[in-house]
């Protein structure tokens, strides 16, 4: 069984600091560049600039809030995520599976 996998989703999610927003987003519910980057070692550009990598994943969403942007974590998408990284790790133990029986199949015939 084939699993498909949203790339531009993974992508989004496996930079470290954009878990890290995510993380942040989740704990607190909503934040703003200006209060994210307070929490992070980047500038207030380098998290819009990571907000909206996760923005266009669709992990995220903003709702304009005077002349900043307020940011949300999707959790449909979210709960996607976590639905496909579980498909991929059943996956994943299937196929190790099938190399561990085809191992110990040849180990057997070695000792026959």
């Amino acid at each position: 069984m084939t699993v498909a996998v949203d790339d531009e989703l993974w992508s989004a999610i496996g930079d470290p600091i954009r878990r890290r927003l995510l993380d942040l987003l989740l704990t607190e519910g909503v934040g703003t560049p200006t209060s994210l980057s307070d929490r992070l070692p980047i500038s207030r550009q380098a998290v819009t600039k990571h907000l909206g990598v996760l923005d266009r994943a669709g992990l995220v969403h903003a709702t304009p809030m005077g002349r900043e942007r307020r940011y949300e974590v999707d959790e449909a998408q979210l709960s996607r995520a976590v639905r496909q990284l579980n498909e991929v790790g059943k996956t994943w133990d299937a196929r190790l599976n099938r190399i561990k029986r085809i191992a110990e199949q040849i180990q057997r015939q070695k000792n026959d």
